[in-house]
């Protein structure tokens, strides 16, 4: 595969959160917090249990629609779960509040590269794309199921365990915060009221970027590592792993700058904290272009550090005020997650060149994430005003 055929995982992935956001929106508009919960979970289970047809099957795109059923599920969960935080206390504390209960996400992510790393990376046949061409067709069919079922294995266990939350929800009482929907609050009224926002619109424009640059900081490290290392004289395979731990560490790094920029918010206006830390985004990313060794690396590493604050605190400041818009609102901000799949896939085609201008394509690509910092930093600064 080259980069950019796998780099369609992202497309699906995000592209599921795409999807159903909006739809995601109207059915907790029409109903509850806790019914839109509910049916997150109850695709996600879905798309999990679909790995099992998917491996049967023995092909790229099963999967990829398999991914696609669970984000939708994710869709739902961001779309429920995220207004909900607002709406429980006061609004002053609404943007720290978001950011405390998302500080324990990346929890998740490190268990994910743990069981990709051990579980997956480690179990699976170490053969190379050329010596697996060398096989018959029985050896490579062998070799290709094996692969499949540890692949798929994490899958079936995390749709058990998303069925156990199922029903834990299902049976226990929630909060309920949900205000009346006024006649003639139709979608389109609504969008078009929220639109007019500059605060909200500008905010869905920076989700979007900001989504995008997180996915290609985290995904392509891979490549970013790997190609220091093997220049060190490092087998490819070994370079990848030891690149995913970077990647680790990276998250490591995200998590608990997420609870610091958490208490951090508490003396220091959101707008502001979001553009100072895009600003050294954007200069870390500038020496991931420059720097050829593992300098560059080290600098990739630090740009998460500057992401943790990202998400929710533009999530946060564009439904602030929002009131029973934040619903629909919600669903814009969703769907602006659309920007994990079509910013990685111009930064995957820029790394496919191998080479730009005689400077290793990999490091050039890290332009496309300096762009968007500038985008956050604009929206940080313009927020501050409390428009």
């Amino acid at each position: 595969m080259s980069v950019t055929d796998g780099t369609l995982v992202q497309v699906a992935f995000y592209g599921g959160y795409f999807a159903m956001a909006l739809p995601a929106a109207l059915f907790i508009r029409r109903y509850s917090f806790k019914a839109g919960v509910l049916m997150g979970l109850g695709l996600y289970a879905v798309g999990c249990f679909l790995f099992f047809p998917a491996r049967l099957t023995g092909n790229y795109y099963p999967f990829l629609i398999a991914y696609f059923i669970l984000t939708c599920g994710l869709s739902f969960l961001e779309t429920s779960c995220n207004p909900y935080i607002l709406s429980m206390g006061d609004e002053s504390t609404a943007t720290r509040r978001l950011n405390l209960a998302q500080a324990f996400n990346p929890m998740g992510s490190l268990c994910g590269m743990f069981v990709a790393m051990n579980f997956i990376q480690a179990r699976i046949n170490p053969m190379t794309a050329a010596d697996r061409a060398q096989l018959s067709d029985e050896q490579f069919e062998a070799v290709k199921q094996s692969d499949l079922g540890i692949l798929i294995a994490p899958y079936l266990f995390i749709g058990l365990v998303i069925l156990c939350i199922f029903l834990l929800i299902l049976f226990c009482r929630v909060p309920r915060v949900q205000p009346n929907v006024s006649a003639g609050q139709t979608v389109r009224k609504t969008f078009s009221r929220l639109f007019r926002l500059p605060r909200y619109r500008e905010g869905v424009i920076a989700q979007f970027f900001y989504v995008g640059v997180q996915i290609m900081c985290w995904t392509f490290i891979i490549q970013y590592g790997t190609r220091i290392f093997v220049a060190q004289g490092m087998s490819e395979a070994s370079a990848a792993v030891l690149s995913q731990r970077y990647n680790i560490v990276a998250m490591v790094c995200f998590c608990i700058s997420r609870f610091v920029c958490t208490f951090l918010l508490k003396y220091i206006h959101p707008g502001k904290l979001l553009a100072v830390l895009a600003s050294v985004a954007i200069v870390l990313c500038a020496l991931v272009v420059v720097f050829q060794d593992v300098r560059g690396l080290y600098c990739l590493v630090a740009v998460s550090v500057c992401m943790s604050l990202m998400f929710p605190t533009i999530y946060g400041i564009a439904l602030t005020g929002l009131g029973e818009d934040a619903k629909l609102g919600s669903a814009g901000l969703i769907m602006a997650i659309l920007g994990g799949s079509i910013l990685p896939l111009l930064q995957a085609r820029i790394i496919d060149m191998d080479t730009v201008f005689g400077w290793p394509a990999v490091n050039v690509s890290f332009i496309v994430p300096l762009c968007c910092f500038l985008v956050i930093v604009a929206y940080g600064l313009r927020t501050r005003s409390n428009r």
